[in-house]
């Protein structure tokens, strides 16, 4: 089951990061992940940890400064602008640590195993997730939801690559519901 407090729609690990601060574009931000119990449950929540793992406030402070490196270098991908050293060395950085290593558990089934630092490896994970993602050859997937409201990013793995909405079932269906009203 999902935990409603996240926006996990990004459909890769790093943008489901950068979700955890919502409403970019408006003047009051949400924070999604306010403390560090809550970052461990989003960890759970994003499938990095089977169980909160123990939190330290630097922890914290190092997936923050992760998630807006992240969010600079995509934004800088879709608008074909320069990529920020400092940027750059941040996201580097936190993906030389061992990441977590993906694990069997059934048939069909694969769970990210567990870690002599798990915080550090979730860290891990997600940097080189965003390195795969800046450096593959489909950054023209990663887009921008469309309803004025919504700041999320995502990555369109649809096959005609016309996706416009974070969720369908969320922002997806507002607009569409706006649409209909617009023209009754």
């Amino acid at each position: 089951m999902s935990d409603p407090r996240f926006r996990l729609t990004g459909g890769r690990v790093c943008l489901d990061l950068v979700a955890t601060l919502g409403r970019r574009h408006a003047p009051e931000q949400v924070e999604r992940v306010p403390d560090e119990a809550t970052f461990a449950d989003w960890l759970v929540a994003a499938g990095l940890a089977t169980s909160p793992p123990d939190v330290r406030p630097e922890d914290l402070g190092a997936a923050r400064e992760l998630r807006e490196a992240v969010h600079r270098l995509v934004r800088a991908a879709m608008t074909g602008g320069e990529f920020d050293p400092a940027d750059t060395a941040r996201i580097n950085a936190a993906a030389t640590h061992p990441d977590l290593a993906p694990q069997l558990a059934g048939p069909g089934r694969l769970v990210l195993g567990p870690a002599a630092r798990p915080v550090e490896a979730a860290l891990a994970t997600i940097a080189r997730d965003a390195v795969h993602l800046l450096s593959g050859p489909r950054t023209n997937r990663i887009k921008e939801c469309e309803h004025p409201d919504c700041s999320l990013l995502f990555f369109d793995d649809s096959p005609p690559g016309r996706r416009r909405w974070c969720s369908m079932d969320r922002c997806g269906n507002l607009v569409k519901i706006a649409g209909y009203r617009s023209r009754r």
